[in-house]
């Protein structure tokens, strides 16, 4: 048995922490997008 297999140091699921990492990241670069495209917008008045 792998030594490090012994002690984990968390056993929740790997793919809980990677969907909230996706939803982190994909929420801040859509934040980005829509302020980007309000200020495309509003440079047009």
């Amino acid at each position: 048995m792998n030594k490090f297999e012994e002690d984990v140091q968390s056993k929740r699921n790997d793919a809980i922490d990677s969907g909230v990492g996706f939803v982190a990241s994909f929420g801040f670069f859509a934040t980005l997008f829509i302020i980007a495209s309000l200020v495309d917008v509003f440079s047009q008045f």
